[in-house]
């Protein structure tokens, strides 16, 4: 349930419960490591239409988790770096990486808003994030400037995420329940994990922030980019509400149903 108390060192409670949610992540039938290694290929039509042809870019994926879209863009050629601050997510994304052979694949260990200096300085054709990557920071004007000081000149920051409205409705995904112009941590202490429900474990607080559309687009203009466009998806990728119904993969209201956004993506270029 969520609180209104703000946990301090919110970066160390978060790292915790991603640290402990590696192992069960990557054993888990959600993410389907093994399928993933035979050949299966877990990016979004969507994406992989709007990002476009990455062969011989390099493409940086920030808050990677353990790496499996980031070797889906290897997969397409593109020579990639990820980053993330959960070291276990790391190793495991390293391991992974030479199940597959993908030699040229790395990954680095960083909070997101020190990447430029992890990173020695170096900047991508392609800056790749998203799917629930901006609910955990809280300074999202600080996040757009990292992030495009990492485009280099003539490439572009992509990000697809899951819409903000969504998250003020309640579980029947019909009643607003919470304020979607709420911009202070929400602590959160939940068992389990979206990958495993019935899963045990004991790093269960979170402390996550709600950024609305219109604070994403300002913060990353602000910074230079321009915006090559924004869409919003009638479509999310789990069953997050009772009515939705399952087609190809991905999460629809049925016909006969008023729609909300449920996903929306961006993406914004750095002049050459």
């Amino acid at each position: 349930m969520g609180e209104h108390s703000v946990v301090e060192d919110w970066r160390a409670v978060n790292r915790a419960n991603w640290d402990e949610r590696v192992p069960i992540h990557t054993a888990s039938r959600f993410y389907d490591v093994e399928g993933f290694v035979a050949g299966k290929d877990p990016l979004r039509d969507f994406e992989t239409a709007e990002v476009g042809d990455v062969a011989g870019k390099s493409l940086l994926h920030l808050q990677c988790h353990f790496g499996l879209d980031t070797l889906s863009w290897a997969r397409r050629g593109a020579t990639v770096t990820g980053l993330d601050f959960s070291a276990p997510a790391v190793a495991a994304a390293g391991a992974i990486a030479a199940r597959i052979g993908a030699d040229t694949a790395r990954f680095v260990t960083s909070d997101v808003y020190d990447a430029p200096t992890a990173l020695g300085g170096r900047t991508f054709d392609i800056v790749y994030t998203g799917l629930g990557a901006l609910c955990w920071l809280p300074d999202l004007e600080r996040w757009a400037r990292t992030a495009a000081a990492l485009v280099a000149p003539g490439g572009f920051l992509y990000l697809a995420e899951f819409h903000p409205f969504a998250d003020v409705l309640a579980e029947d995904g019909r009643t607003v329940e919470l304020d979607y112009f709420r911009r202070d941590g929400t602590v959160w202490e939940e068992p389990g994990t979206y990958a495993d429900m019935s899963a045990e474990t004991t790093a269960n607080v979170t402390v996550e922030w709600q950024h609305g559309i219109g604070e994403v687009v300002s913060a990353l203009t602000t910074t230079g980019l321009r915006l090559e466009f924004l869409h919003e998806h009638d479509h999310t990728l789990f069953a997050r509400f009772p009515d939705l119904e399952e087609r190809s993969g991905i999460y629809r209201y049925p016909a006969d149903r008023p729609r909300v956004p449920l996903m929306y993506s961006l993406r914004a270029g750095k002049p050459a």
